[in-house]
């Protein structure tokens, strides 16, 4: 039986032969950080080499190997094999964190290029097919009332429908964002049993069809009221399906505003309205304008609550109060069903001056909610240092000589009571 008394780690000198003069030692290789962006060349080969390999394996699986057919079949195959091949291709130098971050690139970036593309399939066709309407300046300043169907390009346009849809929007946002935005503060600043049923009854007024909206205001405000139909009933349809996408995007924007802000306003004596106007609603304003902007989308592109509503009339209307007034995408509509090319060209025309007025107001709300907390416009700069001094001056008045620590300002002297000097610092 042996006993071994001490062990020691084996090292690579130990296991030297006896006859050898070399000395070998083990010296690890430093740890180097794993590159995670920028192209390689391994990395250009891999990918081509994965496209490559994924269309053949492809093509054999649809021409030779398997029954199967079909675009799309064919494409989805064809990325999925490529996906499995790249990744064997990565995970031959890489280990397997770096195989499925590159993985999760490739598929990140297929997802922004078909986004893109479709984006720009959907604009660049429209104002291709709208090309022949676009040049013409009749087409923005003169109505359909004098054109037919059979009239050129050059007479006719779309006044009316811009003069509408600006209209109807205006009104509608003039009624959603005060009341959006008041209910998503009152939602995020006072949790209770009645704020959980309000969001609940947001949240499903969210898949509220639009016909239901303007069968409502119809119903209502036409034949209860006896009202006829005009631009302000239509903006009251546009509202009622504004309200709640403006609501539910705000409440979640103002849940990230972190609570220690309004802890510390609170804290130094503020009042809860104070703290949401000047702390909360400032902080989340860029996500507000946000909010703004996809109530907008939705609103502006409604057609059966306007046609419900507003009727349709070829005319320029510049009442909103009274008389039939059209949107653009009602125009649109009633364009494109026609059989005639100007009047289909005139469809296109006007659904790209739509996108061009999403647009606009798209940048003017960055332009109002785009700076960020803690950036504040010239003007909003000298306002707050006005209000310092202010509070300079408020500060030193208070702080006045002749006032001691235990005499409240107004109250008279006691009598033979003469205030002191302020201290110097220097005796005599």
């Amino acid at each position: 039986m042996t006993v071994i008394e001490e062990t020691t780690p084996l090292t690579v000198r130990d296991a030297a032969p006896a006859d050898t003069d070399a000395v070998v030692e083990h010296v690890p290789e430093p740890l180097r950080p794993r590159r995670i962006g920028g192209v390689t060349r391994t990395g250009v080969l891999s990918l081509c080499g994965a496209a490559a390999s994924g269309l053949c394996v492809t093509v054999l699986l649809f021409g030779q190997l398997a029954p199967f057919s079909g675009a799309l079949g064919f494409t989805v195959t064809a990325y999925l094999v490529f996906l499995a091949i790249y990744a064997v291709l990565t995970g031959l130098d890489e280990d397997g964190q770096a195989v499925r971050d590159r993985v999760m690139t490739v598929v990140l970036w297929t997802a922004a290029t078909l986004l893109f593309s479709g984006l720009f399939m959907v604009v660049g066709f429209t104002a291709w097919r709208g090309r022949e309407a676009l040049p013409h300046a009749n087409f923005f300043t003169q109505d359909m009332q004098a054109a037919g169907p059979l009239d050129p390009l050059t007479h006719g346009g779309i006044a009316h429908a811009m003069l509408g849809t600006l209209t109807m929007i205006t009104i509608a946002l003039a009624i959603t964002v005060p009341l959006g935005l008041a209910c998503a503060v009152y939602l995020n600043q006072i949790p209770g049993r009645f704020s959980r049923f309000v969001r609940t009854i947001v949240e499903a007024m969210t898949a509220l069809p639009s016909i239901v909206a303007g069968l409502m205001v119809y119903a209502t405000w036409i034949l209860g009221l006896g009202m006829q139909k005009s631009g302000l009933a239509a903006g009251f349809a546009i509202s009622v399906m504004m309200l709640p996408i403006v609501i539910r995007a705000s409440d979640v924007v103002l849940r990230l505003v972190p609570g220690n802000l309004t802890e510390a306003a609170e804290a130094l004596g503020a009042p809860r309205w104070r703290t949401v106007w000047h702390v909360v609603l400032p902080t989340a304003r860029s996500g507000l304008a946000t909010a703004v902007i996809l109530g907008t989308a939705r609103g502006i592109g409604e057609t059966s609550p306007v046609l419900l509503t507003a009727g349709f009339t070829t005319a320029l209307n510049m009442n909103a109060t009274s008389g039939p007034m059209v949107s653009l995408p009602l125009a649109v509509f009633n364009f494109v069903k026609s059989p005639e090319p100007a009047y289909i060209a005139r469809g296109f025309g006007a659904a790209a001056v739509l996108m061009a007025l999403v647009l606009v107001l798209f940048v003017i709300a960055r332009v109002i909610g785009g700076r960020g907390p803690g950036h504040q416009t010239k003007r909003q700069a000298r306002r707050t240092a006005r209000a310092s001094r202010q509070d300079v001056r408020r500060f030193e008045d208070l702080h006045a000589p002749g006032l001691s620590l235990f005499e409240t300002p107004g109250e008279p002297h006691p009598a033979g009571y003469a205030p002191s000097a302020p201290a110097t610092g220097e005796t005599d």
